[in-house]
């Protein structure tokens, strides 16, 4: 997988996109507003050569890109931003949604085949749960961009599968200090219930939808009691760097995404370290990340045209390459580049490319085992139940402070201290020597 280095990326997007002149007509400007790292090296050129060669139009991309989806949203929806096309989660896309903030997509394009096409009816189905009753399918505002699942990344010399066959390997003492939870309160909110109820999950009196998407006062009751137990075996709530950690042999384990373990394994087998990836017998969140175009957009025809584009087998396959992430486009051609001869188990993807992926070798990251996607469900937008469950998440996560951040802040404190003392010390000597003067004017 290609990992730009930050510079490298800036200086090309700079070049590429410029800034957004105010008297440059709107309609030969696509400003585009998306994940860092993203997307495949040079595919927003490409797509200037093909909007030109479909639509004879020249086109100039402005290309911003966010860390977090409710920055994403606030920009749109009480800054009115006028971005053409976003990359939001499926939660996000499902409150856009309920807030009237998207456009439909136009799919009729005069000389380019509708790409879109391809996305997996799989995908469809799940995007198209986001539906707001009485409105046009979700699926008309939104196409899958890239897709995956939570679960845990392990080190195989340390950690088998088979001590991971349930999440309640996370409370046990032996990992204690060798546990990395990736910092997403939406999967560890899922996983916390899916365990406390692992005995209902079993005897099929709740199903793993139903139970990710409660949060009645009983269920965030538990999930805070779960999660508060949790605490002291976590050695930290990452946002990036448990790939790392987790290549170094520091821990043993990280609740993770997929495309994250993937992007893990791959660069510790380049070391020597066989990390591999497993989700619980309880099952886990399967989430979507989709482009839509905003109800402030000024250039939806171009936009429609950049999702289109990116749906084109080729276009994908190099998506997929540059952020270890999986398309949510089922065409042969991608099937053919995933299969993997050198893996020792097949899964069955049928469900994603049909019947021809029963028995292949993929992986685990990209595509899970039929039965595995079977036990794991999309997590919907809390709504108003947002700001209970950040509590819950503000509470566990408060005083975990581990000794390595004890020790930065205790530094950092010394050393304000230390620069407190020597001011005033100087000034002490400044006042003396000011004193001094003055009695010999005198």
């Amino acid at each position: 997988m290609k990992r730009w280095n930050w510079w490298v990326a800036l200086c090309v997007c700079c070049l590429l996109t410029g800034c957004y002149n105010a008297n440059e007509s709107r309609e030969n400007v696509l400003k585009v507003y998306n994940w860092a790292d993203y997307i495949g090296e040079g595919v927003l050129e490409d797509f200037q050569e093909y909007y030109k060669e479909k639509t004879g139009e020249d086109i100039r991309i402005v290309y911003q890109t966010f860390d977090i989806n409710e920055i994403m949203l606030t920009k749109i929806e009480k800054g009115h931003e006028d971005f053409d096309v976003v990359c939001p989660s499926e939660y996000i896309i499902e409150r856009m949604l309920h807030k009237g903030l998207l456009q439909p997509i136009d799919t009729a394009f005069a000389h380019s085949p509708n790409y879109m096409n391809g996305v997996a009816p799989y995908i469809r189905q799940q995007i198209d749960k986001l539906t707001v009753k009485g409105d046009l399918p979700a699926s008309r505002y939104a196409v899958c961009y890239m897709w995956g699942t939570a679960g845990l990344l392990y080190n195989k010399q340390f950690v088998s599968e088979k001590d991971l066959k349930s999440w309640g390997c996370l409370w046990e003492k032996r990992f204690s200090g060798k546990i990395l939870m990736k910092d997403a309160y939406r999967d560890s909110y899922g996983m916390a219930l899916l365990y406390a109820h692992r005995e209902d999950l079993k005897d099929s009196t709740r199903s793993v939808a139903d139970l990710m998407n409660d949060y009645s006062p009983a269920s965030m009751d538990s999930v805070g009691k779960y999660l508060k137990l949790l605490k002291p075996n976590v050695a930290g709530w990452e946002a990036d760097f448990g790939k790392e950690m987790m290549t170094k042999g520091k821990a043993w384990m990280n609740m993770t995404w997929s495309g994250d373990a993937q992007w893990a394994m791959e660069e510790a087998a380049t070391v020597g370290v066989d990390l591999a990836y497993t989700i619980p017998e309880e099952g886990s969140n399967v989430w979507y990340d989709g482009w839509v175009i905003p109800k402030y957009a000024k250039n939806p025809k171009a936009a429609s045209y950049f999702i289109n584009f990116l749906c084109r087998p080729d276009i994908a396959l190099r998506n997929m390459e540059e952020n270890g992430y999986v398309s949510a486009i089922a065409a042969p051609e991608i099937l053919e580049a995933c299969i993997d001869s050198t893996l020792d188990k097949e899964v069955d993807a049928s469900y994603f490319f049909g019947p021809e992926a029963q028995k292949v070798k993929l992986r685990n990251t990209q595509y899970p085992d039929k039965s595995v996607i079977a036990r794991c469900a999309m997590i919907r937008d809390f709504g108003d139940k947002t700001v209970d469950v950040l509590e819950i998440w503000s509470r566990v996560k408060g005083d975990n402070l581990n000794s390595g951040i004890v020790i930065l802040i205790l530094l950092v404190v010394v050393g304000l201290s230390a620069w407190q003392i020597r001011r005033r010390w100087i000034r002490y000597k400044r006042h003396a020597r000011t004193h001094r003067r003055n009695r010999r004017r005198k």
